[in-house]
């Protein structure tokens, strides 16, 4: 390129961040001189010979790297919504080359060696409280990465680290091409019976988007779970399932190889670093501390729940001899979802359809943002004219009370097929305060079809809480030292902020402030929020079981599986699952192929997926307080805001709940929350 590197859109942290500018062209150029500048900043830290001080070495060393990080956030996020075949080839070009980069910072003998030498000076000595955390957490993190390795082993790690990357981003982008890959045209309306209008109108719209008559049905989430969940032709439903259960199994998108060799780079970096496993390895610095504590804890779990996870299985299954005679054949996985939807219907007079027009986007948006604002003390306004990656996105600040900017974020809310799916938030500038926050959160809900703007279901509704609690942590973050920021935090703690957002949705003072019908602009009818409620138990124990087989099998992948001794690593996982699954699998199901969780980074939720139980016990517990102080008490909000959110990792994250609730943790409210406790 012709370009200057200072005239490149990813050579520097800038706000707005130029999405409209960033083409596939400067990826390469760019990240290869903002490595080097990288290494020859580490090399300086490494090769000072004046005496060692706090700004010298520890903010030397976060300094060091803070331009490609910020380059590679933005790179990876485009990668992941707006991806195009050369834009992907220039990720995967790079992205080993940054991963030696990141993988070999605690394997620099001089920077060691300097690092250890500021810990026995008197200024570390005298360190406050956030400064001694980051000091004591980087030398942890550099002996846990290899740093007291020999040079043999530090060149075996870097060989691992370097595999893993390149076989982690090909795993996730082999589902999204054997997701897209995927698609059923119907004809004939009446093989759709039993859709509801909006899932119809979206399929309708998706084939002529094509150029297609008829109705276009994809592995998208909303398209899937509307046919599992409604579609009255067991032969659709066993389609939909089956292709979605087994994508990225067949021919050069097969991923179950790449899960075997992702699976012994894992043992194998555990082994080298003197773990056990791979999940002692990432839960060390966590709440859990080791595998075998989240292990027990799923399994206490599992146990507590096992008895009413059978009581609702067998209650599903004799709701279908009801319907169509004692000779009913046993329940199939393509079936649960469609009995279990007719099953509330008949028990709670529910339709979650139904409340699909009390749900618009916007409203619910819009309703997110003033429960913020009653809680902590913000304002959230819409942004024009900053450049965004596609037409749909939108943007929006943060302003606290006297007015300062705290943060900038997007939100983007429907699918698309460079776009992979699922929903997550994801930090693009993790800055230090006054300078504002910039970040993100993307969902994959039903797009605005059939002259309908979009409407949102419960469970999507939910999700755009849930990630706008993401945000919040990463954006109101208030810690003066970078690392140590917003959201990275120990990953069994990291979804408190997200998860506990989730219960101002089944608040009916919550949900008066912005469910209201999309034509009519009435609000949610009480009795439908009455039955929402008493229907937001129905099988609890089975939706638990189902997040403890995903734990169980995460946790045995990364604790117990030998590939000497089990065998098929998919015929192995599938095992486990079934533990926890209320019908018999097939053999044909693979659902390790697409677990991008698990698999489509280095180490993303790998032996960490239990977190989500692990934190919903403390977002059910944290919540306790708001239902007894008051649902918009923002006393209590403010000190969720000032303990919890503001803090980041600047405190244990036992302290800062402790902080906020006075002890520690209970299970008991998570039970009771789900009607379990008995």
């Amino acid at each position: 390129m012709t370009q200057r590197l200072e005239e490149h859109p990813l050579s520097s942290p800038v706000q707005p961040i130029p999405f409209d500018r960033i083409t596939a062209e400067h990826v390469v150029p760019s990240v290869r001189a903002l490595i080097e500048a990288s290494n020859a900043a580490l090399d300086a830290i490494g090769d000072d010979r004046s005496t060692p001080t706090y700004d010298n070495t520890l903010l030397a060393l976060e300094r060091a790297t803070e331009k490609l990080e910020y380059a590679m956030g933005v790179i990876e996020h485009l990668e992941s919504v707006a991806t195009t075949p050369d834009f992907r080839t220039a990720y995967n070009t790079i992205l080993p080359e940054v991963s030696a980069l990141w993988s070999g910072v605690p394997l620099r003998p001089a920077l060691w060696q300097r690092l250890l030498a500021f810990s026995q000076t008197t200024e570390a000595r005298q360190l406050a409280a956030t400064p001694r955390r980051f000091l004591d957490k980087t030398l942890d993190d550099f002996r846990r990465h290899g740093a007291e390795l020999d040079e043999a082993k530090k060149e075996e790690l870097r060989d691992v680290d370097r595999e893993l990357s390149q076989l982690t981003t090909r795993f996730a982008q082999q589902v999204l091409d054997a997701s897209n890959a995927f698609e059923l045209i119907v004809a004939d309306e009446a093989e759709l019976a039993g859709l509801p209008a909006s899932a119809l109108a979206a399929a309708r719209d998706s084939a002529a988007s094509k150029g297609k008559a008829g109705y276009r049905l994809t592995l998208q989430a909303p398209s899937v779970t509307a046919v599992l969940s409604y579609a009255d032709s067991a032969d659709l439903r066993k389609r939909i399932w089956c292709a979605y259960n087994q994508r990225a199994t067949e021919g050069p998108l097969d991923n179950r190889p790449l899960v075997r060799a992702i699976l012994a780079l894992r043992r194998r970096k555990a082994n080298l670093l003197g773990f056990r496993n791979f999940a002692d390895l990432v839960t060390q610095d966590r709440m859990a501390k080791d595998g075998k504590t989240a292990q027990d804890f799923v399994a206490t779990l599992s146990q507590r729940t096992r008895t009413a996870f059978e009581r609702e299985t067998a209650e599903l299954f004799e709701f279908r001899r009801q319907l169509e005679g004692p000779q009913s054949p046993p329940l199939e996985p393509w079936d649960v979802g469609y009995y279990s939807e007719k099953l509330r219907r008949s028990l709670y007079d529910f339709d979650e359809e139904e409340l699909r027009a009390f749900f618009p986007a916007e409203r619910v948006l819009a309703g997110a943002f003033d429960v913020a604002k009653q809680l902590f003390g913000i304002r959230i306004e819409p942004v024009g004219d900053v450049p965004v990656w596609n037409q749909d996105v939108r943007a929006y600040r943060i302003l606290d009370h006297d007015d300062s900017t705290l943060g900038i974020f997007y939100v983007d809310l429907y699918p698309r097929e460079n776009k992979r799916d699922g929903a997550w938030m994801h930090g693009l500038l993790n800055a230090v305060p006054p300078t504002p926050h910039v970040a993100l959160f993307c969902s994959n809900a039903n797009p605005p079809a059939g002259g309908k703007p979009s409407l949102m279901n419960h469970r999507e509704v939910e999700t755009i809480f849930h990630e706008f609690g993401h945000l919040l942590h990463h954006c109101l973050s208030k810690v003066p030292v970078r690392s140590l920021a917003g959201t990275r935090v120990a990953q069994d703690f990291v979804e408190l902020p997200s998860q506990i957002m989730e219960n101002w949705c089944s608040e009916k003072t919550a949900l008066d402030t912005f469910a209201a019908h999309y034509e009519t602009g009435a609000p949610i009818p009480a009795v439908m929020v009455e039955r929402l409620i008493r229907a937001r138990n129905f099988r609890a124990a089975s939706a638990q079981m189902r997040q403890l087989g995903f734990a169980a099998v995460d946790l045995a992948l990364h604790i117990d599986y030998s590939p000497e001794n089990d065998g098929d690593v998919n015929a192995y996982a599938n095992a486990v699952l079934q533990r926890y699954a209320p019908t018999q699998f097939p053999d044909s199901y693979a659902l390790i192929a697409s677990f991008n969780h698990l698999f489509s980074h280095s180490v993303g939720y790998a032996a960490g997926y239990y977190s989500y139980k692990w934190a919903e016990v403390l977002d059910a517990d944290a919540f306790t307080r708001f239902k007894t102080e008051g649902l918009f008490n923002q006393h209590v909000g403010m000190e969720f805001r000032n303990h919890v959110l503001a803090q980041g990792d600047s405190e244990d994250p036992m302290e800062l709940f402790k902080a906020f609730m006075g002890r520690e943790p209970r299970l008991e409210p998570m039970l009771e929350r789900q009607g379990l406790s008995a």
